[in-house]
């Protein structure tokens, strides 16, 4: 029987894959929980999405977020996670050229949209916001847990690509984007 719990983090501390015990409410420990939610918040999308090769994408990026927090919870260290891959330019190329592929079949912006639309773009919308969010908990920990530029840019990436797959997502479903009333 696998066993789901161990009581270590009763006093507010929580094991990390460098052997480094941290306290829960640190800045690492946010990042970590950022990227957990961001990647939650993909998986939805996933769920809702009847386009094959958007699905791909992002089951890839789910893919990328594990990584990505392996790496922060590692401090940078590669020990400990041996086999799991890395964050590179080759990375940021990727979702590079995942906006380039699903971007032609955008409509052209001239003006702001409103985040919603067909339900699979209003998922990825709400997945863009938290992107943000999750990209700014990694700026904070970038000297303390070793970040690489990689990883800062791919996160950087991640939000417009999000963007675009939203954008995506209505063009597939014929849903016109809706613009602010200002």
């Amino acid at each position: 029987m696998t066993i789901f719990y161990t009581g270590k983090g009763d006093n507010g501390k929580t094991g990390t894959l460098s052997g480094k015990r941290v306290e829960k409410s640190s800045a690492v420990m946010d990042a970590i929980g950022d990227i957990d939610e961001l990647n939650s918040s993909v998986g939805i999308a996933v769920s809702s999405c009847r386009h094959k090769r958007l699905v791909e994408m992002l089951k890839d990026i789910q893919n990328d977020l594990f990584i990505i927090s392996a790496q922060i919870a590692s401090f940078g260290s590669q020990s400990g996670i041996k086999g799991l891959g890395s964050i590179d330019d080759k990375s940021v190329k990727k979702l590079e050229d995942y906006m380039d592929e699903i971007g032609k079949e955008v409509p052209e912006l001239k003006e702001f949209v409103m985040p919603g639309g067909a339900e699979p773009a209003a998922y990825l919308h709400y997945a863009r916001a938290i992107a943000r969010r999750a990209e700014r908990s990694v700026i904070r920990v970038s000297d303390e847990a070793n970040v690489s530029d990689s990883v800062r840019s791919y996160m950087n990436r991640l939000s417009s690509f999000l963007f675009v797959a939203a954008l995506y997502a209505n063009a597939k479903e014929r849903r016109g984007e809706e613009h602010p009333w200002y």
